[in-house]
């Protein structure tokens, strides 16, 4: 069974409730305009929407009801993700994302940039929605985090950092969005019992960034890391941007770490479904 079999799989415990994050999504942004007709289909391409899904499979092991205020917050999540994906194209000069051109290949830096930001207002007008000024906190420092990490790639290309550099990093660029995802859903239904949650999705998302970066070396893409001077785990361990697949297995041994680190963090909940699917989604991280 393929990756993607598995991860359909998985998928399919919480797609129902998925299916409502993207319908909140794309009622953002159908629109008669054309950027947003844009967008429209950016956002409506095939995605996994692991954020989303491993949120809910996380609250359902928990026997936490997903609720209308549940699809809001994870709809935010989405759209945070995604607007922070048109920004990173235009950085990266990227021409594809998701088998489609990028917003920045077609209309240019400018205007992406602009279209980048109006996915964030989006995200900004649901939080309104949300109504909570403990999730308005965590999401402005989860996106503070964010440009933080993306701030000190920039400034650390084509030079090797130390290994404490690059997990820092990986954290703000990947981790906290996964950390807020869950830690901020846990919140909804109880604002003083999410280190748990907290913990799982820091860990989850730091293993899932490893995961694409030692991908992105084993695939040898075209618009690769190394060719962009952006220097991760497997390069760390070889001391060699030249031959990075000499440090690709102690890569996977960091990433087996953190996927440890993950599944520790469910200790306390019990033997369900959800709970089945979400160390399925773990192993299927760490092994394919």
């Amino acid at each position: 069974m393929s990756f993607s079999e598995k991860y359909k799989k998985i998928y399919s415990v919480v797609e129902e409730d998925v299916e409502k994050v993207k319908k909140q999504v794309l009622s953002e942004l159908k629109n008669s305009d054309e950027i947003k007709n844009e967008l429209f289909e950016l956002f409506n391409s095939p995605s996994k929407h692991i954020r989303a899904v491993l949120s809910f499979l996380y609250l359902r092991a928990n026997n936490i009801d997903v609720t209308d205020k549940q699809i809001c917050y994870q709809a935010i999540i989405e759209l945070i993700h995604n607007g922070s994906l048109i920004h990173d194209d235009v950085i990266d000069n990227s021409e594809i994302r998701r088998n489609q051109k990028t917003l920045n290949y077609t209309y240019g830096n400018h205007l992406s940039v602009v279209a980048g930001d109006l996915v964030l207002a989006f995200a900004l007008k649901k939080m309104a929605d949300l109504n909570s000024s403990e999730h308005t906190c965590l999401i402005a420092k989860t996106i503070a985090k964010m440009c933080e990490g993306e701030i000190n790639q920039n400034n650390s290309k084509f030079k090797i950092p130390t290994m404490d550099k690059y997990l820092k990093k990986t954290y703000n660029k990947t981790g906290t969005l996964f950390e807020a995802a869950i830690s901020g859903a846990v919140m909804i239904q109880n604002k003083n019992n999410f280190k748990d949650a907290a913990d799982f999705g820091k860990n989850f998302g730091i293993a899932f960034q490893i995961r694409d970066d030692i991908k992105n070396i084993e695939n040898n893409l075209p618009d690769s890391d190394i060719k962009n001077g952006v220097y991760t785990a497997s390069v760390i361990y070889s001391q060699n941007p030249n031959d990075p697949s000499s440090g690709i297995e102690k890569a996977k041994g960091l990433l087996n770490n953190y996927i440890q680190e993950a599944e520790k963090s469910l200790n306390n909940i019990p033997e369900n479904e959800y709970k089945s699917a979400i160390i399925n989604l773990l192993e299927l991280i760490n092994h394919e």
